[in-house]
Formats: C-alpha cells, sequence, structure tokens
C-alpha cells in the first residue's frame, strides 16, 4: 500500500507561487531539523494508535468492516512537499535528511524520500546533489512567461538556466538517485493546454537526454481551490489531454489524486489562519 507523508521546512513561503495558499502568507520562519522531525513522528504515532486501535475492535463481536474503522498504513514514502521552499532552508532540511534516513533511527530508504523545489536559482538544486533524497522541481511551466505568471519570483533566471542546474545536480549523483520529478500545478485555461503539454515534452526530453540513466516523470497536480478570483480546476478531459502529450513521447506522466481538500490541507492549500504581525518572526 503506497501512502505518502508531506513534510513542511518553513511556516510560509516567501516564494509566493500564485496557485498557493503559502504563499500568499509570506514567509514567517523556518523550521528546525526537530521541528521537520516530529511531523513524521506524530504521523507514525497516529499509524500506530490506528493500528492498535484495530487491534482492540478485533476483540469486539461486531464482525462489520469499513474504511472508517480500517488501520491506517505504514508511510512508504515522504515528500518535502508542504508549507516552504527547502532550499530556502537547506540546512536544517539536509540535516533532518540525514536522521529520517540514517538506519538506526527513522530508517527511511533514500529514493523514498524526495525534496521538492521550486528553484529560485539554478544553485537550489546544488544545495541538495549529495543530499540523501530523490530530487522534485517545481517547474509548472516551460515557458518563461506562463511560468513568470506562475511563479513570480521567477526574476533572474530562464526555466533553462534552472533546468541546467538541475541536470549539472543530477549528474554528480549516483545512478540510482538519477531519478527526478518534475511537478505541474494545472489550472485551467493557463498552463493546461496542449500547447503549453508539448513545450513541458521537450524540456521534460532535454533533461532526460543530458543526464544518462536518469528515470524522469511528470506529475500533474490538478489545482486546488484556494479562493483565487480567476483560476480554476481544469477539467478531467483537459488534464487527460495534458497527459496524452506526455505518454505518446514516450515520458510517463501521473496524474496525482487530490486528498486533503475537504479540509484545505490539499496541495497548495496549506496556510495558516494567522498573519504574521511584524518581521520579528523571521529567524
Amino acid at each position: 500500500f503506497f501512502f505518502l507523508k508531506k513534510k513542511s521546512s518553513q511556516i510560509g513561503c516567501q516564494q509566493g507561487c500564485s496557485f498557493c495558499a503559502t504563499g500568499k502568507m509570506g514567509k514567517l520562519r523556518n523550521l528546525s531539523s526537530d521541528e521537520i522531525l516530529v511531523q513524521f513522528f506524530y504521523a507514525l504515532k497516529i499509524i500506530r494508535l490506528s493500528q492498535q486501535q484495530q487491534l482492540d475492535s478485533n476483540d469486539d463481536d461486531d464482525d462489520t468492516i469499513s474504511h472508517a474503522n480500517l488501520p491506517l498504513p505504514e508511510i512508504t514514502n515522504v515528500v518535502f512537499m508542504g508549507m516552504g521552499e527547502p532550499s530556502d532552508n537547506a540546512v536544517n532540511v539536509r540535516n533532518a535528511l540525514q536522521i529520517l534516513t540514517n538506519v538506526d533511527l527513522f530508517h527511511m530508504g533514500q529514493t523514498k524520500v524526495t525534496v521538492s523545489t521550486v528553484a529560485p536559482t539554478p544553485q537550489a538544486f546544488m544545495k541538495f546533489a549529495d543530499a540523501p533524497c530523490v530530487l522534485a522541481w517545481s517547474v509548472h511551466a516551460a515557458n518563461d512567461v506562463l511560468r513568470k505568471k506562475l511563479v513570480p519570483t521567477m526574476n533572474k533566471f530562464t526555466t533553462m538556466d534552472l533546468a541546467r542546474g538541475l541536470i549539472e545536480a543530477l549528474l554528480t549523483r549516483p545512478k540510482r538517485l538519477r531519478a527526478t520529478m518534475l511537478e505541474i500545478a494545472l489550472v485551467s485555461g493557463l498552463n493546461d493546454t496542449i500547447e503549453a503539454a508539448e513545450e513541458m515534452a521537450v524540456l521534460t526530453q532535454f533533461i532526460k537526454d543530458s543526464v544518462p540513466g536518469a528515470k524522469v516523470m511528470v506529475n500533474l497536480i490538478p489545482f486546488n481551490d484556494i479562493g483565487h478570483d480567476t483560476y480554476r480546476t481544469p477539467s478531467k478531459d483537459d488534464v487527460k489531454a495534458f497527459q496524452n502529450v506526455l505518454w505518446e513521447r514516450g515520458i510517463y506522466a501521473h496524474v496525482r489524486t487530490t486528498r486533503g481538500d475537504d479540509e484545505n490541507a490539499a496541495c497548495g492549500q496549506l496556510a495558516t489562519k494567522k498573519l504574521k504581525k511584524n518581521s520579528k518572526l523571521m529567524p
């Protein structure tokens, strides 16, 4: 059973992605490595409690089985894709990665832990080039003009500049860690078009061709509502059409199933209720 735990690296985020509620908060502060790890610790605790509850219920006479009383599955994958930009808190994220993958501690496999960065600079990838994790790029669009709308902090570097930064980092890694994921938050009528898919196919192929042994997959994430005035979730047909463009070019593309949107906890929806009051919260 595949069960993924999303982890946050900051409270808020300074990258300001237009489709993301966290970006509206701004950056409040970095999380320490302990604060990052405690998210995983409590997730494990909740799973253990659910499993114990199931064992206790086996002693009851009621044989009714429902999804509500099934135990939570074990965590098999961890991705740094909650609140925050990992490369803006690289020291603490790297420390957390070392502990997560330590065989005497949490013992997560290195290929089961992913760090996702929007890549504020090409050097963002190199911060994790030797880290025990898989690298992922929240790219969202291959077209510079389109990506600038989605990632407003994209000022000094083109998408190709950032792609070369990813390639440089992947080339320093052992082949077993040369897998990478390109993530796209699809917004209706903006970056979910056939043209955008074709541009993404070209970019993805460029990365594949530049890194021997690289396994590159594209993760398609339908936009989750954050109360934006014009952004809407794309239709299933448009998402499928985008995916088909990539498949037809030999690129594996997966559509992420939306979870947590009923509690505003899905991808792009994470935000605190209180706004920052002053800059003293910044480390």
